[in-house]
């Protein structure tokens, strides 16, 4: 008992940092963008009932739950008509029936952009020819592990997590953080938390501005100094309960809620210091063949020019097929809400092998 109130300590030992620290809302957000078409269709509800190598980054405690030896999964999308680029992929190890490991690698981008500083020479001519390009780009590494515990049904694990961040020549950092996790199942019902980013995750950034203080002179900017930037800890609850509709069908429902400590956000449950964020998916399978997904996320509510209140939300909807350790899973996500904005197409593949 003694051990497991330990546990419990260092899972909310980050929230304490919450009173002494101050920090930006928003940082390393690409962390938060999720992984997996399965989870993308849900509306990124997965930490209770996600599995496979993709649990690595919803709720590394589940990792025990791999069927095979090993699990290999890879993810694409693009967002912003193409101009960004996500990419992931995971290896997943089961080391024994009580634990299993992971690596991950998480990179978001964008590659191809110009760089017009030397356009117009020192004698005032226009040079196409020494435009060149760079790509902002932020990396993540993440190294997994989770094992079972003496209590029946209760899991644990976590992440390391190694962050480099870059723009071009101009700016890099380099991060370091750690994320805590348990997994609790009983019968049909799955409970999951993530403390993300419990330690604080701290990216130490360096600037390079030697090519560009005379353009921040010229443009009144303040030129950027090396510095620290903190992410703090945020809490993401899960429950997940499994439903029998026939013999070849049955349905998945998980309700999770992101505790942030921050201050109030512009999500449902506004407050300060603490604010809530609930999201909903549903998953039907056929067999354990076909699976149909939609699920409800950033649900908001937004003020009209007449000052009347109504409720927003993003709708997803998603596909998967699974057959002989193959997983393809699809997912028609909007980045914003049910506006005429674009959807995103997300596609992951996983294969799980002895």
């Amino acid at each position: 008992m003694q051990k497991y109130l330990v546990l419990i300590f260092f899972f909310f030992s980050g929230l304490t940092l919450l009173a002494q620290t101050t920090a930006p809302k928003y940082s390393n957000e690409f962390l938060s963008v999720g992984i997996g078409g399965r989870a993308f269709a849900m509306g990124n509800v997965a930490v209770a009932s996600q599995g496979g190598v993709e649990a690595a980054y919803w709720n590394p405690a589940n990792l025990v739950g791999l069927n095979r030896k090993y699990d290999v999964s890879v993810m694409h999308a693009e967002y912003f008509a193409g101009m960004a680029a996500y990419d992931y992929a995971g290896l997943g190890i089961k080391l024994d029936e009580k634990s299993a490991l992971a690596f991950s690698v998480i990179r978001f981008g964008v590659d191809d952009i110009p760089n017009t500083l030397e356009l117009i020479d020192k004698d005032g001519n226009v040079r196409y020819d020494l435009v060149t390009t760079f790509s902002a780009a932020d990396y993540a590494f993440l190294f997994s592990y989770a094992r079972n515990t003496k209590v029946q049904g209760l899991s644990i694990g976590g992440n390391v997590k190694v962050i480099y961040r870059h723009t071009g020549d101009f700016a890099s950092a380099y991060g370091f953080g750690i994320d805590a996790a348990v997994s609790y199942k009983r019968g049909n019902w799955q409970l999951g938390a993530l403390l993300r980013d419990a330690s604080s995750t701290f990216n130490a950034w360096v600037f390079k501005t030697d090519n560009l203080e005379q353009v921040y002179d010229i443009t009144g900017n303040e030129i950027p100094e090396n510095s620290t930037e903190i992410t703090l800890p945020r809490l993401i609850l899960g429950v997940s309960r499994d439903f029998t509709l026939t013999d070849k069908v049955s349905v998945l429902a998980e309700l999770d809620a992101d505790l942030t400590f921050d201050g109030k956000r512009h999500v449902l449950v506004e407050g300060d210091p603490m604010s809530v964020d609930p999201h909903l998916g549903l998953e039907f399978r056929y067999e354990s063949l076909i699976y149909l997904r939609m699920g409800v996320g950033n649900i908001q509510r937004e003020m009209d020019f007449n000052q009347k209140e109504s409720i927003v939300f993003q709708p997803n909807l998603g596909l998967g097929i699974h057959y002989k350790g193959f997983r393809l899973d699809y997912a028609l996500t909007d980045i914003g809400d049910q506006s005429i904005a674009k959807y995103s197409n997300v596609f992951s593949l996983s294969y799980t092998f002895n």
